[in-house]
């Protein structure tokens, strides 16, 4: 029997359990679970080092929920972290079950409602997102379920080797992004010409109020670009998060993109700071590069904000799954402009 085998069944089967939030104890427990699940090589050191978890948590950088039975035993563990560009702005994530309580016990659905019903509790959390996956259908129908609304794509998001433990994927695996307001925050958001259309039915059903306006305003003479990329080259993906684009905007993006093909990266990111009144601009930019829309990240920046993004591989398109008719449809929409990306970058 190998060690993955002995650890996913060095818990007792068909115990009570309850959620809770975490406590210093769990920490050892949640590190032999996502060892189980995942192998010794997850890439977020959080949740296989117990004592950054523990440290994580104190912070409320991490604020996890974690299945316990009566014996104290860890069978479970979701979490609330920051993974925006602005602090306020929360994922619902990092979710693993002990292989001895999966199949239909309603754990993880437990988990995530938790960690919701903290999240109402904690002033500094602004808006919750979720990722829910495209190799399957079951995050997508829980995030619906919990009030969710799905609003962009990203596309090829992980690599096929995240889920070789499960199986479960062919090739890179897409995600949406769903998203709960806690604390409403009404502004203004200015909307690119091009995208003006796609981006009104993105914001359907918004749990918050906006004033829409187009960017159209030129780039004040300078104003300097606040660009802060994060690369992680263990997926292949690059997110950059563009605060402000200024009139040095398409200079930066040479170095960056330079940049970006000497790691080997596959997946761009561009969030860009809808707040902005010249957004449009750099938008343009971004197209004329071959970017294609990922969609509308509400709260993202504190304000809104926009993804843009690049594949350097033709996509894993048939090997997304999706479960509602607006995502479909989304789903749609994104591959008809990286199709009108693949003109740009021809021409």
């Amino acid at each position: 029997m190998n060690s993955d085998t002995t650890q996913m069944h060095d818990i007792e089967p068909g115990q009570d359990w309850e959620v809770d939030m975490f406590r210093p104890e769990d920490a050892e427990g949640v590190v032999r679970i996502f060892r189980s699940v995942y192998g010794e090589g997850y890439p977020v050191r959080t949740y296989v080092e117990p004592q950054l978890l523990i440290e994580e948590n104190a912070a409320r950088r991490t604020i996890s929920s974690v299945a316990r039975t009566p014996r104290g035993d860890v069978v479970g563990h979701n979490a609330l972290f920051n993974s925006a560009a602005h602090p306020g702005t929360y994922e619902s994530g990092a979710g693993a079950v002990h292989g001895a309580y999966r199949g239909g016990k309603g754990i993880f659905t437990r988990m995530v409602d938790h960690g919701l019903e903290m999240a109402a509790t904690f002033p500094m959390i602004n808006a919750v997102f979720c990722e829910p996956v495209c190799n399957h259908v079951f995050s997508q129908k829980l995030t619906e379920k919990a009030g969710f609304v799905l609003r962009a794509m990203e596309v090829d998001l992980m690599p096929a080797a995240a889920y070789e433990k499960e199986a479960s994927a062919a090739g890179r695996v897409a995600a949406f992004l769903t998203f709960r307001t806690f604390h409403p925050r009404p502004h203004a958001v200015y909307l690119p010409a091009a995208y003006r259309d796609i981006l009104l039915f993105l914001y359907e059903n918004l749990d918050d109020d906006r004033d829409f306006r187009i960017s159209e305003e030129a780039t004040p003479v300078g104003i300097v670009s606040d660009i802060r990329p994060q690369f992680f080259d263990f997926a292949g993906v690059a997110r950059v998060a563009i605060h402000e684009a200024g009139a040095d905007f398409s200079s930066r993006l040479n170095a960056l993109e330079k940049e970006i093909q000497d790691r080997k990266i596959l997946v761009i990111q561009m969030w860009l700071n809808l707040a902005c009144p010249w957004v449009g601009e750099a938008i343009e930019v971004l197209i004329s590069r071959g970017y294609f829309l990922g969609g509308a990240l509400p709260r993202w920046f504190d304000s809104d904000g926009l993804l843009m993004q690049k594949i350097r591989k033709k996509p894993d398109w048939d090997e997304i799954k999706v479960y509602t008719d607006r995502a479909t449809e989304i789903l749609g929409l994104v591959r008809a402009d990286w199709n009108r990306s693949l003109t740009s970058l021809s021409a």
